[in-house]
């Protein structure tokens, strides 16, 4: 990748809610202050990134199993799904073919988890990724 690089670093952690997601990612991206601080307002931000004043963005979430967890509220399994699908409509959005000689999308995301859940991370990414529809 070539021009400047903004590296974004959240904790799954720290995502209890939806409303502590949406903390996560306006604090650790810098979101734009018209984010209208629900999905479908995340969805936009990440899918287009002409806020970022950076060529490439790295989004690095540590401990991504543990966002809106199981032993949050039940409600928060949906909201896990809505997280989840949104970031992956996000990464084939920037992540299209693209001809021969041009640079791939200017965000990459990264979910980290400890080696015990790893099987259980993709898992339930993958459940989402069967639901997710195209960009």
């Amino acid at each position: 990748m070539t021009g400047t690089t903004y590296v974004a670093r959240l904790d799954g952690r720290e995502m209890h809610d939806a409303d502590a997601v949406f903390q996560q990612f306006y604090d650790g991206l810098r979101l734009p202050d018209y984010f209208g601080w629900n999905w479908d307002a995340l969805s936009d931000c990440l899918r287009d990134l002409k806020w970022l004043s950076a060529d490439h963005c790295v989004l690095i979430i540590d401990a991504a199993d543990e966002a809106l967890s199981d032993e949050a509220l039940p409600g928060d399994l949906a909201e896990r799904r809505l997280l989840f699908r949104t970031l992956l409509r996000a990464g084939q959005r920037w992540s299209v073919q693209r001809p021969e000689g041009t640079e791939y999308g200017r965000l990459v995301i990264v979910m980290s988890c400890d080696a015990s859940a790893v099987t259980f991370l993709q898992e339930q990414l993958r459940s989402c990724s069967d639901e997710a529809p195209s960009p």
